[in-house]
């Protein structure tokens, strides 16, 4: 089940970030995310208090987490972003975790289909979303769903990681 995330979720959704940190410890890397700077469980409890905060479940344990809202990154300007969308009028998909111990269950892809529900439901007509160039699952994931390649570029996020994503956009 995927639900909005509730205070009590926030020890879970920072766990699973930090279960990320720990897998690319050990490598290899899919994110260029720092451990203590970004995704934190400050982040995520920015985004309940946002109110677009969801989280994935099953029997009571958190598999996945991700921030659901329509605020595009001033880099998403120099985008050749191809589905015409008015700016509320497009959802973003950020910070999109699935725990490494529940990799491989298809959860990613129920998360991004119920991105793109609740979207529709805002009245959303365009999808948006980056990831680093380096996340191979992910930069294979959004193509098998639909999702075009719309460009990549450097990013300057949060003010201190600077990296190339690849953006990706999807008609609703």
């Amino acid at each position: 089940m995927i639900r909005k995330a509730a205070a009590a979720d926030l020890p879970a959704a920072a766990a699973i970030y930090e279960a990320i940190f720990d897998q690319e410890d050990r490598g290899p890397a899919y994110t260029n995310w720092m451990r203590g700077s970004y995704p934190t469980g400050e982040d995520a409890r920015k985004a309940l208090e946002a109110g677009t905060l969801y989280v994935g479940e099953e029997d009571g344990v958190l598999w996945g987490v991700v921030n659901l809202n329509g605020v595009q990154l001033p880099e998403y300007g120099e985008i050749p972003w191809s589905v015409p969308a008015a700016e509320d009028q497009v959802g973003v998909i950020h910070t999109l975790c699935i725990h490494p111990a529940q990799a491989g269950k298809g959860y990613a892809k129920q998360m991004v289909a119920f991105c793109e529900e609740t979207a529709r439901a805002l009245g959303k007509t365009a999808m948006r979303l980056d990831t680093w160039e380096g996340n191979a699952p992910a930069n294979h994931l959004y193509p098998s769903l639909g999702y075009r390649f719309a460009g990549s570029t450097e990013f300057f996020f949060q003010g201190y990681i600077r990296e190339i994503l690849n953006c990706y956009e999807k008609k609703l």
